[in-house]
């Protein structure tokens, strides 16, 4: 699948492609392909193109979302997610930096299991907040 992703991208001449491994990053999918189109046609022409190509390659529904602006467009095939982007918003959510990232090597065992979350304050509650409620007047310039 992903490289039926890439030769479509290629095809209608997206510009810098980018596969990113997410094995021991996420279970959402096992690659994620970042391109650019140089205007809103480019990216909507490519995204088609992108869930034409996976449709036939793959038994389940391809989603496409963000079609309609054709600003970012991502496709889930399951086992690959494509964003395709326009340039400048491409560079403003920068998803290259976050999913290359490296993982420090003691964070892999953390998860929320392991954390406890109480939600009661730590201080007692300033009781001077509550009777300023009673008194919409008070404070009131």
């Amino acid at each position: 699948m992903r490289h039926a992703v890439i030769q479509e991208l290629e095809d209608v001449k997206a510009e810098d492609i980018v596969t990113i491994d997410l094995n021991g990053k996420s279970d959402i999918a096992d690659y994620m392909i970042v391109a650019s189109g140089r205007s809103q046609r480019q990216v909507g022409a490519a995204a088609e193109r992108v869930r034409k190509a996976a449709k036939a390659l793959t038994s389940h529904p391809v989603a496409l979302e963000g079609a309609p602006a054709c600003d970012w467009v991502l496709i889930d095939t399951g086992d690959v997610v494509v964003h395709i982007f326009r340039p400048e918003v491409r560079e403003f959510y920068n998803l290259e930096k976050m999913w290359l990232a490296q993982l420090p090597p003691d964070a892999s065992g953390i998860s929320a299991a392991s954390h406890s979350f109480d939600d009661t304050p730590d201080e007692p509650l300033d009781e001077s907040l509550d009777e300023s409620m009673d008194d919409p007047q008070e404070g009131a310039l």
